[in-house]
Parts: C-alpha cells; structure tokens; sequence
C-alpha cells in the first residue's frame, strides 16, 4: 500500500515511529540474567533513541561529514570543558591525528622531528605507539607501578634527553597516571603531553584544586567510541585541545594534509579563497586545494556521529555504573587477597573504570585461572600487548637493537604479562551479572596455591 504524507517531516516522524517500535519489539533486551548466561567484557549499550537518530542520518543521505558530525564536535568538546573536538574514524586515527599534529613544521623548535623522543609505557595498546615508529620518532619505555598498572613517574627524569620532545602515554583501563607529576615534568622540559583517554573518558582528577576531566590536563587528548568503550558509535575517535593552532593542525593533518579549513560542501570561509600565494604555486591557486602536509582522510560519517549525539547524552549514567559495578568488584574480592592483588585508584582520582585488573599472586598460575573462568562463561582479557617490546612487530627493531630505548627495568610490565587479566565493568551489566562474577572467580582461585 502506498502512504500519502503530507510533507517531508510527517514521514520522518513515522519513520522514526517504527524504527522505535521495532527496537522494542525485536532489540530490547528484556530478559533477565540467568545463571550460565555468558557474561562479556564489555558491549554495546543503546535504546531506541539511537536507532532513530541514525535513521535521521540516513535519511539526510549525507554520506561524509555534515550537521551531525558539527553537532557531536560542539557538544562533546562542551561536556569536556575544551574549545576544540575533532571527530575521526577510530581512537587509533585519534592517537595517529595527535602525534602528527606534533610534528607539523609550524611548531618550530618544539616540532617532533625524526629521530626525536617521545616517552611512554610498554604495558601499552600498540596503537599509542605505532605513530612514533611510523613517523621515526623513538618511543621511551617506561615501566609501570602495580596496582596503579600507570607509568612509574620516578623514572621519567633518567628517561629524558635533549631529544624527548613528548609524553604520549594513556590512562590505563580507566585508572589516570599521576597527571600532577607528569604535568610538572612536561613543564619543566617543556614537553608536549598527550593524554590517551580511550580507555578513561568520564573519569576526573583534582589539580591545583580543582577537578578536572581526563583528556583535558594536557596538550591534547583521545578518545575511542569503539563499542567496547565507554560510548560507541560503532568505529570512531576524537581528538581534542585547547590550542587554536593545535587544533588548525589536527583538522589539516585529518583532511587531505590541505591548508583550508573550510568543512566538507563549504567554500570561501576566510573570504580570501583566491587571494594566497602558498609555496611555489601561483599566486591566487585556490586555496581549498593547497596542502600544507602529508596528511590523511580520517573523517568520520554523519551516520556514525549521529549515534553518538544520543550516546553523549548518557555518557553520565554509563560512567556511574562502571564505577558502581567496579565498586562492587572489589568489595566482593577483597576477600581473597592471599590471591590476588586488587586494583587501586590513583590518587586525587575519581575514574571511570573500563575494566577490573587483576594480578594473580606469586606461585598462582594465571593461565590456568583464566581457563577456568573463561570456562565458566566470563569473558576476561589481558591488559593489551603486556609488554609491547616483546611482540612480533618488534622482531627486528630488537634483533637490531635500535628505534626505541627502555629506560630502567620492565619487570612490573613483565609481572603484568603473565599474571594480570581482567573482566568488564560495562553499563550493560547489573548485581547479578558482577556478583555472578565475583563467585566464578574466588572458585577458580580457591584451589590455587601462591
């Protein structure tokens, strides 16, 4: 049967009418926990307000960036308190956007070059570190502290050089790094400092006497809206700043490497399109097609971003849950901690936990204790490469001994290798799923012997 509307905002009215009926119809989650339901680490939380959003997007047809994009990037860099948010494809393009913005020829002395250092953590995900190696920059490893599972800030001093020019380092599993120590030495030397908050939006830390969101203590910060992460948009990242020319730099280095920065469908912001002379081009070549670096296309779309418009939204309710259920983690296990060592928040923190990390006790082994969880029906993880050092991807480079330099020792990074996983705190979980949790574990160590 053929429907009469009367305009345009009458059918997307029922549109969206019956995407929401048949989330509730088919997509609801409506039953309740039952024992032996497997219980992942993390996923996707959502109703039906996304799905109508995403329908509007894909009504528009606006395939590339437009109003949601610019909608998400103004309200997301407003619940973070910044001036500047960039969307991209993935946190892993975020953390790619923010190294390369550091190399930019405009920064003068402070510009990352080739052969320059750039400190951070072994016990890392690779991709905080792959823009360093694929630029030529040389990453300095640090080891970390247990329980913080944070970069140890004692060794940053005998870490640095007249070459550091950075630290990039994230805040692990939610967990910040000391941001005061850290923040003073990048001071001192006058580093830049990039903050990977993948792993941490939501939570906070209290400098100078006041509270302040992670990611937006130092130069620039990231995120991930992969859907294990605290929001999703299916595939997507941001990076943010406070700087105006940082943020010139990322948004050039997102798009094309071009100098313009006139958004996607618009011409002639600046209002002098045809009046520059850039590098050996004549004088009045249209400036929307003037690159000032190699960069990449790393955009996001409307119909991903329109996602997470709604997903903002209820970012607040997510984060109070992960604390709530991390909480009741750990209260549930401090029982056994003959055998294990719980996690511990920074100080002057207040995170907002992707995960609940665990190391097992000497003697206990850690594979066998995963086996038997993982057995039982709970997802579990390692805390990422471990150490970075000793994967693959480093064959070579440590064969040759050169492209990186570890400062000091990695043995807590190596502890944590081969005896540290964790489970999820996500929003999708209730009391019964993390107390179904808490049992499942203090059995798989009970017959365990440190």
């Amino acid at each position: 049967m053929k429907r009469e509307w009367k305009n345009e905002e009458e059918a997307r009215l029922e549109i969206t009418g019956l995407v929401a009926e048949y989330y509730h119809a088919f997509k609801e989650d409506k039953r309740e926990y039952r024992q032996g339901d497997r219980i992942p680490y993390a996923g996707r939380v959502y109703d039906e307000k996304e799905m109508c959003r995403l329908t509007e997007a894909v009504l528009d047809f606006w395939l590339t960036s437009g109003r949601f994009v610019d909608e998400f990037e103004r309200e997301f860099a407003r619940w973070l308190g910044v001036r500047y948010a960039s969307l991209v494809n993935s946190g892993s393009s975020a953390n790619l956007i923010a190294f390369f913005a550091l190399t930019s020829e405009e920064l003068g002395e402070r510009a990352i070059r080739r052969g320059d250092e750039v400190i951070t953590a072994a016990a890392a995900f690779p991709t905080t570190v792959t823009p360093m190696i694929q630029y030529g920059a040389v990453p300095i490893f640090l080891d970390i502290t247990i329980p913080q599972y944070n970069i140890d800030i004692h060794m940053l001093e005998a870490a640095y050089t007249e070459r550091t020019k950075a630290v990039f380092v994230a805040h692990t599993l939610g967990n910040p790094f000391d941001l005061k120590a850290v923040k003073e030495f990048c001071d001192r030397h006058r580093l830049w400092l990039v903050e990977d908050n993948c792993d941490a939006l939501g939570g906070t830390y209290t400098l100078g006497g006041k509270e302040k969101l992670l990611g937006t203590v130092g130069d620039l910060g990231t995120s991930s809206f992969y859907p294990p992460h605290h929001m999703t948009m299916g595939e997507g990242g941001c990076v943010y700043t406070d700087n105006p020319q940082l943020h010139r730099l990322i948004r050039s280095f997102r798009d094309w490497g071009r100098d313009c920065m006139c958004a996607s469908g618009q011409d002639n912001f600046c209002g002098h399109r045809f009046e520059g002379q850039y590098g050996e081009l004549p004088t009045g070549y249209d400036h929307k097609f003037v690159y000032s670096h190699f960069g990449f296309n790393l955009k996001t779309t409307d119909l991903q971003a329109a996602v997470g418009c709604e997903q903002l939204k209820k970012l607040p309710s997510f984060v109070a849950a992960r604390r709530h259920n991390w909480k009741r983690l750990y209260d549930g296990l401090l029982c056994i901690q003959d055998k294990i060592i719980l996690p511990q928040p920074a100080d002057n923190s207040n995170p907002s936990w992707f995960g609940f990390l665990m190391t097992v006790r000497e003697g206990i082994d850690c594979v066998e204790v995963i086996k038997q969880i993982e057995n039982r029906g709970i997802q579990t993880r390692r805390l990422f490469s471990g150490n970075l050092v000793k994967h693959p991807c480093f064959d070579e480079m440590r064969a040759n001994q050169r492209g990186y330099r570890i400062a000091g020792s990695l043995e807590n990074t190596d502890r944590v290798m081969r005896d540290s996983f964790w489970v999820g705190v996500y929003p999708g979980m209730d009391d019964a799923r993390v107390d179904r949790m808490i049992e499942v574990i203090k059995e798989a160590l009970a017959g365990q012997n440190g």
